[in-house]
């Protein structure tokens, strides 16, 4: 019950085609390429896409039965291949894979990432380099590997950040600082992409309903409710509107922002 990127210490932290069309895309169809689509947002993200008649390639650690299905079920339309965030050069072999498929790519979400909450003093420097990596370099290679191919025909970058970003909380201060850094990134990586056609934004999520959440006792999501103006946690569901919005024609005038979807938690 948080954000993907999102959790605070002392809790666990444009549609092309019509919905539903046939699997049997055209080769000029657009691609999204998702981080982590194997479960949580990912996986919404996945299906809902696929769903708009995207061709979607993603990549996880390993293989479970939801990627499975996808390549049963849009074996033309999903692309999958294990790839780990914490080798940042199979971010490029990824996108190898992902342009012989598909031979293009259109839209980027950097939606994976990895939370680990420990107080800096007591953090081991390999932990740091790990968190560091995952959060933030590996997306970067991603992202650099991805918009080489948007500058053919232009393209949208998304990058999932954390309220950790901009409000701080104990015990996530290097989880912080990465994606800090993430949203600077995609503002510098507006002005640079821009005169290509390639938007990019970050995405701010608050506490939802995830994975990364499921551990969340009763009085701290009570306390995390009583501070959020809304009086609720988000939903996976509204996380992936805000996400989809910023790729679709409705926002093709917004780059260089970070969209905070947080229920009002960090006002």
């Amino acid at each position: 019950m948080t954000a993907p990127a999102g959790a605070v210490p002392g809790t666990v932290a444009g549609s092309a085609t019509p919905e539903g069309a046939p699997d049997g895309a055209p080769e000029d169809g657009r691609v999204a390429v998702v981080s982590g689509g194997s479960r949580g947002l990912g996986r919404v993200l996945v299906e809902r896409l696929l769903a708009d008649g995207w061709r979607v390639a993603t990549f996880s650690r390993t293989a479970n039965d939801f990627t499975a299905d996808s390549e049963r079920l849009h074996p033309t339309r999903f692309h999958w291949e294990a790839a780990d965030l914490t080798e940042p050069a199979s971010m490029r072999a990824f996108v190898r894979g992902v342009n012989r498929r598909f031979g293009r790519a259109d839209l980027l979400v950097n939606n994976a990432g990895v939370l680990h909450q420990e107080l800096f003093l007591t953090t081991a420097p390999k932990r740091i380099d790990t968190l560091l990596t995952t959060n933030l370099l590996a997306p970067m290679m991603l992202t650099q590997a991805c918009a080489r191919l948007m500058t053919r025909q232009g393209g949208n970058i998304v990058n999932v950040s954390s309220i950790n970003a901009i409000r701080g909380y104990r015990g996530v201060s290097v989880y912080a600082a990465a994606k800090a850094g993430l949203d600077g990134f995609s503002r510098s990586l507006a002005r640079e992409l821009g005169a290509f056609g390639i938007r990019v934004n970050s995405i701010v999520p608050g506490f939802f309903d995830s994975e990364m959440t499921a551990e969340v006792t009763a009085g701290n999501r009570e306390k995390i409710q009583h501070r959020t103006p809304l009086g609720r946690l988000g939903t996976v569901e509204e996380i992936a509107d805000a996400i989809l919005f910023l790729t679709s024609p409705r926002a093709h005038f917004v780059t260089g922002q970070s969209l905070v979807i947080d229920g009002g938690i960090t006002c």
